[in-house]
């Protein structure tokens, strides 16, 4: 498949240079078809009986098998979820964390980890997003080291195997800039999440969490898709492998959109990611204050030369769209296989050049 076949897939390039996935990725062909045809059978024929549920979990052990094969592992170690925030919560929940422990972060973290870790009781220790400093603020009471894989603010890729040490706190990796953007190696992680309507192109709400040792992990969040039995008192027998972490009802439409999206993406995204977003550095450099390091992801962000807010909407008016980071004074561009040459120039003349 040609770079501009691949890309014809996704009818919103027909129109925008569309350079905002890290946020939610463009939605192929594809998924709208079959999200469309789901749903008409939907309304033909009702949403009930035993082909419609049986139908339902045959699609979810589908996806399980393609995002187990996204992130290089098995399908018994992949629990699905409707977001990297529940992949967080599901974690937190599941190691019964208290005001005696402690929870190693970084200062880039968004919200949908943070979110998680503060609600879990434990005192959150938040260091400067390198992993010397991670390293150096895990003390005698930290239960977990809780970071993200790339980070939303910066796109700094950090070094896991640094981060996991065979006597220290398990790692929590918040993988929703990393998943479908970059070749993922799990040998440092014990929890992995995965925004699937970023970067892998699925519809909402979808996502999937890795879990390297699931009997070690407490079912906190029970769902009817992690018992395989319960009894009238609530009392419960989990799922064998990671589906005893499955949280919440994912519609038969938006299981049919994400399977077709998942099957999209050629063999050489990885290879085509980097290079648009090695390109785009490239031209944004002489125009902006670039703070992403090169070769670290597909993420560029850069310190607008006007009001972000203003320059975001001034782009979006020329068909340019990227993501302000409220707070951070940034601008954000996402760099697909999918980006083209035209993309990048587009964007890098909305900036002055």
């Amino acid at each position: 498949m040609t770079h501009d076949e691949a890309r014809a897939q996704f009818p919103v390039f027909e129109r925008y240079a569309y350079l905002n996935a890290g946020s939610t990725g463009p939605l192929p062909r594809a998924a709208g078809d079959a999200i469309r045809a789901r749903l008409e059978r939907d309304l033909a024929e009702g949403r009930s009986g035993k082909a419609y549920i049986e139908g339902i979990f045959e699609a979810r052990e589908r996806i399980r098998e393609g995002i187990a094969t996204v992130l290089g592992t098995s399908a018994e170690l992949v629990a699905l979820t409707e977001s990297t925030t529940r992949g967080c919560q599901v974690v937190t929940a599941g190691l019964g964390l208290g005001p005696d422990d402690e929870i190693v972060t970084t200062d880039q973290e968004h919200f949908g980890l943070l979110g998680a870790l503060r609600a879990s009781g434990a005192r959150v220790v938040v260091a400067v997003a390198e992993e010397n400093a991670l390293l150096a603020a895990v003390a005698p009471r930290t239960r977990l080291i809780a970071v993200s894989h790339v980070l939303w603010t910066t796109g700094r890729r950090l070094d896991l195997a640094r981060l996991r040490r065979p006597d220290g706190p398990p790692l929590l990796v918040d993988g929703a800039q990393s998943a479908g953007a970059i070749p993922v190696d799990l040998a440092g992680a014990d929890f992995y999440t995965v925004s699937a309507q970023k970067w892998l192109c699925g519809p909402d709400p979808s996502g999937a969490l890795f879990v390297r040792d699931p009997e070690r992990l407490g079912v906190a969040l029970p769902s009817v898709f992690s018992s395989q039995g319960s009894e009238i008192d609530g009392s419960f027998a989990p799922k064998d492998g990671a589906a005893r972490f499955d949280s919440g009802w994912i519609g038969a439409p938006a299981l049919a959109g994400l399977e077709a999206a998942l099957g999209v993406h050629p063999d050489w995204r990885y290879e085509g990611a980097a290079s648009a977003a090695a390109r785009c550095r490239e031209l944004l450099e002489p125009l902006v204050d670039v703070v992403t390091p090169p070769g670290e992801s597909t993420l560029v962000s850069f310190r607008p030369p006007s009001d972000p807010t203003e320059l975001v909407a001034a782009l979006g008016e020329g068909g340019v769209i990227v993501r302000e980071l409220p707070g951070h004074n940034l601008l954000r561009a996402s760099c697909g296989w999918w980006t083209s040459e035209d993309d990048l120039r587009r964007l890098a003349d909305g900036l002055g050049g």
